[in-house]
C-alpha cells in the first residue's frame, strides 16, 4: 500500500516526503508544479523505487480518480495549497479553487475509494489535511492557539484553509471518513520558495538588494523548522486518532524584524559584504500588509503528550544558521527555481 501526498515538489510537502521514504514508505505524488511546486525539491527521490510521481491538478476530479485507481492507496496527506497571503490579497480566486475545490475533490475521491476497501483496510485509511495557525485569526501580546480554539480567519488565504479544514471535519462526522487534521506555526528551512520572510531575506540580501520589511516590523511569528513539522506530520499520520486535530509549533516566537536581523547577522559571519558592511544596512520598513495579523504563537502540548512530538532544532538560532548554510551552499537551486517560475 501506497501514501498518497499531494503538493509533494513543494516545500513542506517534499521534507515529508523525504521523511516518510527515510522510514520505508512508498509515496504517491501528486503536483500540479505551479510556481512554488519544483521536481528539484525531489532531486534524488523521483527515480527512487518508493516514489511515483503523478503531474495534475487535486482539483480535476477525472485526473485524481485515475490516480486512485492506478495506485493502492492507505492514506492521503494533502499538503497542495496556495499558501502566499500577499498572493491571496491580489488573486483569492486561485486559493478557492486550489483549497477549496481542491480539497473537496480529494475528500470525495478519497470516500469513494475507502468504501472499496475490506473492513480492516478501511479501519487503517487516514486522510490528513495538512492546515495553518492562520485560522485562529490572531492573538493579542499572551496566550497560544491550541486544538479547542474557534477559527477566525482574517486572510482570503486562511479563510480557505480554514473552509477545507471544515470540510474535512464535516466527511469525519456525516461519512465516518477517517481524517486528521494538523495545523502548523510558520515552517523555515531548506527548500522554501523564495516568498516567505527567510527566504527571500537571503536571497535579496545576496544580491545587495533592499530587505523590505512590513511596518515597524513589530509582528510576531512561531517559527518552527520543516523537519520537525514533517515529523509531527508523520506521527499524525501514524500514530493520530480519526476526528482529532494536532498542532506543532516551533516554541519560538520572533518579532519579524529580529527574525530579519538574525539572518543579517548570520551572514555577516558566514559571507561578508564586499564593502565590509553589515546586511542590516539594507533593511527597509515598507507599508504594512493589508490586515496583518500580530502574533501568532502555538501550545504543541497535545501532541507531544498524544503522539509523542519532539523537536530536532531545540532553538530557532540553530536551525536558521542552518538554514542559511543551506541557501548558502545551494544558491543554484534559488536562481533555478526563479527562473523556471511556472514551468515544469
Amino acid at each position: 500500500m501506497k501514501i498518497l501526498v499531494t503538493g509533494a515538489a513543494g516545500f513542506i510537502g517534499s521534507a515529508f516526503v523525504r521523511h516518510a521514504i527515510a522510514n520505508s514508505q512508498q509515496i504517491v505524488v501528486i503536483d500540479k508544479l505551479t510556481y512554488a511546486g519544483h521536481l528539484k525539491n525531489l532531486e534524488g527521490l523521483i527515480n527512487n523505487q518508493n516514489l511515483h510521481f503523478e503531474h495534475g491538478d487535486i482539483a480535476d476530479s477525472n485526473f485524481v480518480a485515475s490516480v486512485f485507481k492506478k495506485y493502492p492507496i492507505s492514506a492521503v496527506v494533502n499538503f497542495a495549497a496556495e499558501s502566499h497571503v500577499d498572493n491571496s490579497i491580489h488573486s483569492p480566486r486561485e486559493f478557492i479553487d486550489t483549497n477549496i475545490i481542491g480539497t473537496f475533490v480529494l475528500l470525495e475521491n478519497s470516500r469513494s475509494y475507502w468504501s472499496t476497501l475490506s473492513e480492516n483496510q478501511k479501519k487503517q485509511f487516514r486522510y490528513l489535511q495538512i492546515s495553518t495557525d492562520e485560522v485562529y485569526g490572531t492573538l493579542g501580546d499572551s496566550g497560544k492557539f491550541h486544538e479547542e480554539l474557534p477559527y477566525r480567519p482574517n486572510s482570503p488565504y486562511s479563510a480557505s484553509k480554514a473552509a477545507a479544514d471544515h470540510l474535512v471535519r464535516s466527511w469525519f462526522h456525516t461519512y465516518n471518513l477517517p481524517t486528521i487534521t494538523t495545523n502548523c506555526s510558520n515552517n523555515y528551512g531548506p527548500r522554501q520558495y523564495p516568498e516567505k520572510l527567510i527566504p527571500v531575506m537571503i536571497t535579496k540580501a545576496l544580491k545587495e538588494e533592499n530587505l523590505p520589511v512590513y511596518g515597524n516590523g513589530g509582528n510576531i511569528r512561531d517559527w518552527i523548522h520543516v523537519e520537525d513539522h514533517a515529523a509531527g506530520v508523520y506521527l499524525a499520520l501514524t500514530r493520530g486518532t480519526p476526528g482529532e486535530t494536532y498542532c506543532f509549533g516551533g516554541n519560538s516566537e520572533r518579532r519579524n524584524i529580529d527574525v530579519v536581523r538574525a539572518i543579517c547577522l548570520t551572514l555577516d559571519e558566514a559571507a561578508p559584504r564586499p564593502n565590509g558592511q553589515s546586511y542590516s544596512n539594507l533593511i527597509s520598513f515598507v507599508q504594512d500588509r493589508a490586515g496583518h495579523d500580530w502574533r501568532y504563537a502555538i501550545d504543541d502540548s497535545k501532541a507531544q503528550a498524544a503522539l509523542g512530538f519532539e523537536r530536532k532544532y531545540k532553538s530557532f538560532e540553530e536551525g536558521l544558521q542552518a538554514t542559511v548554510s543551506w541557501y548558502l551552499t545551494n544558491t543554484d537551486w534559488s536562481s533555478n527555481v526563479l527562473k523556471k517560475k511556472g514551468s515544469i
